[in-house]
């Protein structure tokens, strides 16, 4: 029913901003990322929609870019996967940094999000793992490969769980790891991902 709207933010909350549009002020949910790039009052906003229909609700949904809304529809789809825990998960990871946690199995990244439990992270594994690669940013090098390299190797994948329990998130490590030979011995791969996640930090 509507694709976006077009308009000045005359109300923001911690979930939701209201957008004038026409002399209508229309109310749509929404996640943190959206609400941080639109701005506060007097800023002029638009967010692509969707329309929630139910028995008891109309609820419209914005967001600051198409592929924040696509991978709202996505995450929807999946089975105990609601409107609101979709932008629970969308207000902690980004499109891109979502399709990353996933290539990585990374439950933490995801159950990270309130109110999102692992059998849900699960879920959302096994039903979107092949699907949220488009929303994979080009600007960082190849990471999706990366992941799926480091994810063939078992060497890889035991310095991955070392870099894990060190404190590490699983995407990052995956990342780290998969940049370097995935024959080196294990120890190997664990002190050169340290210096290249260290340097990252800094």
């Amino acid at each position: 029913m509507f694709y976006s709207i077009t308009g000045s933010v005359v109300f923001t909350d911690e979930t939701s901003a209201a957008i004038e549009c026409g002399g209508v002020a229309l109310r749509c949910f929404t996640s943190f990322n959206t609400l941080r790039k639109i701005g506060g009052a007097g800023q002029k906003a638009t967010l692509f929609t969707y329309l929630s229909v139910r028995e008891d609700a109309l609820d419209l949904f914005g967001f600051y870019d198409k592929d924040e809304l696509d991978c709202f529809k996505m995450l929807i789809a999946v089975s105990g996967v609601g409107p609101k825990a979709a932008l629970a998960i969308l207000s902690q990871l980004t499109p891109d940094k979502l399709a990353l946690a996933v290539a990585a199995g990374d439950t933490k990244a995801i159950t990270a999000a309130q109110g999102v439990g692992p059998k849900i992270a699960q879920r959302i594994f096994v039903e979107l793992k092949d699907k949220l690669n488009v929303f994979s940013d080009p600007s960082a090098g190849g990471s999706l490969d990366l992941i799926t390299r480091s994810a063939a190797s078992s060497n890889a994948a035991e310095a991955i769980e070392a870099l894990s329990a060190l404190g590490f998130s699983k995407s990052e490590s995956s990342i780290a790891v998969g940049r370097l030979d995935p024959n080196e011995p294990v120890d190997d791969l664990i002190k050169k991902a340290l210096l290249t996640l260290s340097s990252a930090m800094k």
